[in-house]
């Protein structure tokens, strides 16, 4: 049984449930990308640069191999293969399935995609970026315990016309997170059995078209108690710090992507705002970042 769903502006057809996708409720006349399930050579990609312990890229192909759950081959940003290890959870393929795999695809389709989270604001969107630990999820999360609503989480793509794509209607949070959110994560489903992160479904508060780019915060934390700053970034120091929050670098170079990426975030950054958010380390509640964040947008506008 084939299953069809709709995300990042694409009809998707997958031979693997992908409960975290929008389901189409029609089988669409033209298919984006197929996710289906083959044998994937365990020796690497043939004739590809190896350029990880468990990676091997073309310009058109993009091979990851995840030890103990599968094997994945990303092609012409059309294909996902994925080859199960014995015995794994379905789980925990989708993990990788729906990061590394599909944001392999999205750069073969051209997009510039970005490690964060998109909210929408007015007529557009925010995306906060930051380090694995940053808390960009915690702070989706607490947009939207506000009524704000999401495009995405984890991946972002940008268009050519500086326009961010809608991803599912998921956030992905550790259970340390919830507990501070007060969300009871009891009826939750892990996202992967052995980790205590969860997904939390964003359905009636989720984005499903896509919104011009407002403002991009980078979010960091700090030893310093003396609150929040902001600090705005300008000019060619634009450029070093999209390039540090895209998703998954080594991807680009590997596949000759990288040309292209300038190029976009070149794009990105003549038009759009991008400021430095500094958060205190400990002792503070999300709320107060919120809140900073949406007065420096009000104050930047």
């Amino acid at each position: 049984m084939n299953y069809f769903y709709n995300c990042y502006d694409l009809a998707i057809e997958s031979e693997m449930a992908l409960s975290e996708m929008v389901a189409s409720p029609d089988r669409p006349k033209t298919v984006d990308a197929r996710i289906t399930q083959s044998a994937v050579n365990p020796d690497g990609l043939e004739g590809a640069e190896q350029i990880g312990p468990f990676m091997w890229a073309t310009p058109t192909d993009l091979q990851l191999h995840v030890p103990d759950v599968a094997r994945f081959l990303v092609s012409n940003g059309n294909s996902i293969v994925f080859d199960p290890a014995p015995g794994i959870d379905e789980d925990s393929v989708r993990v990788f399935m729906l990061g590394s795999a599909l944001g392999a695809l999205l750069f073969q389709r051209g997009y510039l995609v970005l490690h964060g989270n998109a909210v929408q604001i007015g007529d557009g969107c925010i995306i906060c970026v930051g380090q694995s630990g940053a808390g960009k999820s915690t702070l989706a999360a607490a947009f939207m315990q506000r009524g704000y609503k999401l495009l995405a989480d984890d991946v972002v793509p940008i268009d050519h016309n500086c326009l961010a794509i809608p991803g599912f209607p998921r956030i992905k949070l550790w259970q340390d997170a919830a507990d501070k959110l007060e969300i009871d994560t009891s009826a939750l489903t892990k996202i992967r059995p052995d980790m205590e992160k969860f997904n939390l479904p964003i359905t009636d508060n989720f984005v499903s078209k896509p919104l011009p780019v407002k403002h991009i915060y980078i979010l960091r934390s700090d030893d310093d108690e003396n609150g929040f700053s902001s600090t705005p970034i300008k000019g060619l120091q634009k450029f070093p710090a999209l390039h540090a929050n895209t998703y998954r670098q080594k991807f680009l170079d590997s596949m000759d992507l990288r040309p292209d990426h300038l190029n976009l975030c070149g794009k990105l950054a003549g038009q759009t705002p991008i400021t430095r958010v500094v958060r205190p380390r400990l002792g503070f509640e999300v709320d107060q970042l919120v809140d900073h964040i949406l007065a420096d947008l009000s104050e930047s506008i």
